[in-house]
């Protein structure tokens, strides 16, 4: 993250792979490596994107992930998207009606999430003037950043997972993602007992020391690890 500004241009919001749905074999630490040595280059290509949105993105831009991660909470990165194309119009300004209106039939929660958006932007608005750059880059510690996006009660709809997607989607490495596709390879590789989403603090925390623990004895970076697992349960890179 920086002061920098520049004209940035962003890609799609995932990259397919070649997959072809199939019966897949046993996840192994050979495969993971296998998988990150053919997607390396659209993995890092991806989180240069992201850092680039942190480096010139807008505080508007900043907001819009925030929003995405609203929507990705208990339903589909597809439907998140879309659910995005569908109120950017109306992110800064929307009120919770024409929200939730321009949601129906596209995100299954269009009241709800209509809601987080205009309660967590007067929060944000007030607190520090939706300058969401300065506010994030003012805390020392990594735990501090995201701790406060899901403990603060004015920011609504952040957990652990969703506030780990929208840091990782704005620049900021080093948190871990546990959403389905993650937890469900680590069960499969015997480093956790149970793939259900930790629901505490310090499940997460445990959970994402875990991972931390598997890139060491892969070889492979942290942010990176997070995308090769994703895509090799769901065939894309993606957001």
């Amino acid at each position: 993250m920086g002061g920098r500004r520049r004209n940035c241009t962003f890609s799609t919001r995932f990259i397919r792979l070649d997959f072809v749905k199939r019966e897949r074999p046993p996840l192994t630490f050979d495969a993971i490596r296998a998988a990150h040595a053919e997607r390396r280059d659209e993995i890092r290509g991806r989180l240069a994107e992201f850092a680039e949105i942190g480096i010139c993105g807008t505080d508007e831009r900043l907001w819009e992930e925030m929003v995405y991660c609203f929507f990705t909470g208990g339903c589909s990165a597809r439907m998140g998207m879309r659910s995005i194309d569908a109120v950017r119009p109306l992110l800064m300004t929307g009120e919770q009606l024409e929200l939730a209106q321009a949601l129906t039939g596209v995100h299954r929660y269009p009241n709800a999430r209509s809601r987080y958006i205009v309660a967590s932007r007067g929060f944000l608005t007030e607190h520090c003037g939706m300058r969401l750059r300065t506010k994030l880059q003012s805390f020392s510690f990594p735990q501090e950043r995201r701790d406060w996006l899901v403990r603060e009660p004015g920011i609504k709809g952040l957990g652990y997972k969703e506030a780990s997607h929208y840091l990782r989607n704005i620049g900021f490495r080093g948190y871990a993602i546990l959403d389905k596709h993650v937890l469900n390879s680590l069960a499969e590789l015997k480093i956790i007992d149970d793939p259900k989403p930790p629901n505490t603090r310090l499940k997460y925390l445990s959970a994402e020391d875990k991972l931390k623990n598997l890139t060491n004895k892969l070889g492979i970076d942290f942010d990176e690890l997070d995308l090769v697992l994703w895509s090799m349960k769901t065939g894309v890179i993606l957001k």
